[in-house]
């Protein structure tokens, strides 16, 4: 799935059916930009990706040739991880957090579980320099830059058996990401959190080593988990947090001119990603309730939720010397 640009402002890629069709030319591209998503061509992040690479076309004057790979092709996020590091395969892609947390531990931080009051505290947050730290971090261990900010999908429980109160919650066996923070916060409100390789969760769920996970309606949606954990129950723990990521290896390689124009669309395609997901994470989960895919429910005395994770969250953050970072997106 190719996406060839060739002159500023004439030729422009276009998203048709499943493929990414070129507009052709005869003139040879001088630097190729790998890609790479998990999803198909209707998943937020691909379309965010694809975003990404218009406006580097519209910012950068020179000739790139992008080559986006869809439906895993190159493996799951983890292997992503590891790509961008080395500066093989793949050049950009949109991760959570928690998967880089084996080489940036404290960049899960934007992640941890009820983090954001809200959309609009989570927007404000991602707009503003807060998180300048933790894209330190990353770059200095991990060599891998984040260019922009997408996610917004609302994320809930998502479970084999109804789960509407913390009796019911008390001992759920749950799928978490593999960063720490994650297990530790669903300790704390009583559920049996296990980190599993996400592209084995369903799998799990079907044969019974969890009961469930936590995820995002579109993941929902795109990975057809309603088929073996249909109930979902709206305790809105996580706002997402997706970097759009570089490999500094392949960044560094760059024109200065590519370099700042892939900041530019990096920053524009988050701030678009982000107001696409928020409105489309609600259709979505609609869509399934109505097709009678899923059953929502609601989450009894919510706030409780709130005040058992707080020691947990304050704890983390001091472990990893953030504890003015968190205390600043409390207040933001």
């Amino acid at each position: 799935m190719i996406l060839k640009k060739h002159l500023k402002k004439i030729v422009k890629a276009t998203l048709v059916g499943t493929a990414f069709a070129a507009l052709a030319s005869t003139a040879n591209a001088d630097v190729t930009l790998r890609g790479a998503s998990m999803f198909d061509d209707k998943h937020t992040f691909t379309k965010t990706m694809v975003k990404f690479n218009e406006l580097v076309n519209k910012y950068y004057t020179g000739d790139v040739e992008f080559d986006l790979r869809l439906n895993g092709e190159f493996g799951v996020e983890k292997d992503y991880v590891t790509f961008l590091n080395q500066g093989v395969a793949i050049d950009y892609t949109i991760l959570a957090p928690s998967n880089m947390a084996r080489f940036a531990p404290s960049i899960p931080l934007m992640d941890m579980p009820f983090l954001f009051r809200d959309l609009d505290h989570w927007n404000a947050v991602l707009s503003s320099n807060i998180l300048a730290p933790l894209e330190k971090e990353l770059s200095d261990k991990a060599d891998i830059v984040i260019i922009g900010y997408a996610g917004g999908g609302t994320r809930n429980l998502i479970s084999r058996n109804k789960i509407s109160n913390l009796d019911e919650l008390s001992g759920h066996k749950m799928r978490v990401m593999g960063a720490p923070i994650q297990a530790q916060v669903f300790n704390a409100i009583g559920a049996a959190p296990s980190a599993i390789a996400y592209n084995e969760v369903y799998n799990a769920i079907q044969t019974g080593v969890v009961s469930g996970l936590e995820n995002e309606a579109a993941s929902i949606q795109n990975l057809k988990f309603y088929e073996v954990a249909p109930h979902v129950t709206k305790t809105a723990h996580t706002i997402t947090v997706r970097p759009i990521v570089f490999s500094g290896k392949s960044f560094r390689k760059l024109p200065s001119e590519l370099q700042d124009a892939i900041m530019k669309a990096g920053k524009e395609a988050g701030a678009y990603g982000r107001e696409l997901e928020s409105r489309e994470d609600g259709i979505k989960l609609q869509q399934m309730a109505d097709a009678g895919q899923i059953q929502v429910s609601e989450f009894a005395n919510r706030e409780k939720l709130l005040t058992m994770v707080k020691p947990v969250q304050d704890k983390f953050a001091a472990s990893i010397g953030a504890t003015e970072l968190l205390s600043a997106i409390r207040s933001k």
